[in-house]
């Protein structure tokens, strides 16, 4: 729906939990479906499309290189979809308080920065292949968050991922971290270590 601002898909499923699926580099709101269906199946499954196409492909932010990002955009972002979340949950009639992203490395990525800057807006997020982005990130209250955080040791971004986890745990998020042998490509790992950190939420 155009008055929503962004381009999504929503699946909707037989429980009350709803998982926001935020694509990498390229792709686009149906992405992740599949995945998220593996990995949730009775959840309401939502798609969004990042809104940067600078590179002349959807992101959610644009970068300068492969590891900086535009931070005023990063921050604007992050804050149009924790809004997104909130129309959303209105217009579909979805538990705003039941909301977990799972994201892909730049979706991942976004879903960070929405966590440091609009803390309210996920119950939890598992992060795959994440980086920080922002440059100088905020203190937050990330207490009472769930944070999956899921790192390839051969990820040609890995020497960029370390202050993830440190910044949820100083912010007070419960998180759960593992290195996995595997490239910034996804793996069977990942659906079966974050369908059963999902589980959780059912």
């Amino acid at each position: 729906m155009t008055d929503l601002k962004w381009i999504h898909h929503l699946e909707r499923g037989s429980g009350n939990l709803t998982v926001l699926l935020l694509h990498g580099t390229g792709g686009n709101e149906t992405q992740l479906l599949s995945l998220g269906r593996q990995v949730a199946p009775d959840a309401h499954l939502l798609g969004v499309r990042g809104r940067s196409l600078d590179e002349g492909f959807p992101r959610y932010f644009r970068r300068f290189s492969a590891t900086r990002y535009d931070q005023a955009q990063i921050l604007s972002e992050a804050q149009a979809l924790s809004q997104f979340v909130q129309e959303a949950s209105q217009e579909y009639g979805l538990d705003p308080g039941r909301v977990v992203a799972l994201g892909y490395s730049n979706g991942a990525n976004i879903a960070l920065a929405t966590l440091a800057t609009q803390s309210q807006t996920f119950r939890g997020a598992a992060l795959l292949r994440p980086v920080m982005p922002l440059d100088e990130p905020p203190a937050a209250d990330l207490s009472g968050v769930a944070a999956l955080v899921l790192h390839g040791a051969h990820d040609p971004y890995a020497a960029h991922a370390g202050g993830v986890t440190p910044y949820l745990k100083g912010a007070g998020a419960q998180v759960q971290q593992h290195l996995l042998n595997a490239g910034h490509e996804l793996t069977g790992e990942d659906v079966h270590l974050t369908a059963a950190w999902l589980r959780q939420f059912s």
